[in-house]
């Protein structure tokens, strides 16, 4: 990969989107995966983007915000399900309370229904104290279960309870505390076929999914490709403080033609490298690091990223350390710095290691 002059253009003062309509930052902000860019709150037509498979699960959130029922989400990882819970919590009546998610994939049964659902002092040993668990904690606001499809058998009957009765027991009482949340749940897998095969129970699988929404993923929507990568531009030149990139019609044809298979996540991180690295963003490399049945993605190390481009540099300038920095935009004491840091050389006209320390800093 050769380094390539940056195309950008300046950021509009007052944050609008150059495109027409505006940005809500605050729709997203706090979620590190976003998937949509959210516009202000327009009756149910608030999802920035031309698929309408996402306008129709906006108009599904909305309504299950008002009628405050449980809510299933599904779709690949890094399309954001995570997002429209938020988004859920914050365009219902639960809005001004708690949202509490939950990764029940880290969730183990020894202690998890502690953590669900509270415990009494003394209970066992080392509960010096009284607990209230997740769901009383977050009484009368939302509760996300996040890869609901992890849970523990174990925990599945006790979380069914939960719905049916909206009720807790904490460990070690003996009466049971009602409970007024909202569940929102999420998962990567396909719940019908796992419980087809016995591992997750059907009638937990039912009472979760009063509404049912499959998220597209990004290679189902590519129409809306332009407008995440304005949104995320955006987003890291406020935070890296540079103007915002603009593609040329080549790069914005590569990105809408790659299929993303990290989704949205994919993208957000494949920008906020080039960012990072003040370089122009590209799509990213297959490798063979994808290996075959994982489903992880070749991600590449930020570090090794950042040894790649500098190693470029130097290449580019023939090995000459002061102008590999300003070719990078650091400072030549920043340069030496990692250098230091990442064991790379100066390199001759050939592109080979020098021992020696060059004199240009």
């Amino acid at each position: 990969m050769s380094i390539r002059p940056l195309s950008f253009r300046t950021a509009d003062s007052a944050g609008r989107n150059p495109r027409g309509g505006s940005l809500d930052p605050a729709i997203v902000e706090d979620v590190a995966t976003a998937t949509c860019v959210a516009e202000p709150m327009l009756e149910t037509n608030w999802v920035l983007g031309s698929n309408a498979a996402m306008r129709r699960i906006a108009r599904s959130i909305e309504r299950a915000a008002e009628v405050e029922c449980t809510v299933l989400v599904s779709g690949e990882t890094g399309t954001g399900k995570e997002l429209w819970a938020r988004l859920l919590h914050r365009s219902g009546p639960r809005r001004n309370k708690a949202f509490v998610p939950v990764n029940c994939a880290a969730l183990t049964p020894s202690l998890a229904e502690s953590q669900l659902f509270g415990h009494e002092k003394g209970a066992f040993t080392g509960a010096a104290g009284k607990s209230l668990g997740i769901f009383r904690a977050a009484q009368g606001g939302v509760v996300f279960l996040d890869e609901i499809g992890e849970m523990p058998s174990e925990l599945q009957p006790k979380l069914l309870r939960v719905l049916q009765q909206r009720e807790v027991l904490p460990v070690g009482a003996s009466e049971p505390v009602a409970i007024d949340v909202q569940i929102v749940a999420a998962t990567n897998r396909d719940l019908e076929l796992e419980v087809e095969k016995g591992t997750f129970r059907e009638d937990l699988y039912y009472r979760l999914n009063m509404i049912d929404l499959r998220v597209p993923s990004l290679r189902e929507r590519p129409e809306d490709i332009p407008s995440f990568i304005e949104f995320f531009s955006q987003r890291f030149a406020d935070r890296y403080h540079q103007p915002v990139w603009e593609p040329s019609p080549e790069a914005l044809a590569a990105f809408c033609s790659f299929d993303w298979p990290g989704n949205v996540r994919q993208l957000e991180h494949a920008i906020e490298q080039a960012y990072v690295l003040q370089v122009e963003p590209t799509i990213p490399v297959k490798s063979s690091a994808r290996t075959a049945g994982t489903g992880r993605l070749p991600y590449l190390d930020l570090a090794k990223l950042r040894e790649r481009a500098i190693r470029e540099a130097l290449e580019v300038t023939r090995g000459h350390k002061a102008n590999a920095a300003k070719l990078l935009g650091v400072h030549a004491n920043t340069m030496t710095r990692l250098l230091k840091e990442l064991d790379v050389r100066d390199l001759d006209a050939d592109g080979k290691e020098l021992d020696g320390k060059d004199d240009s800093a």
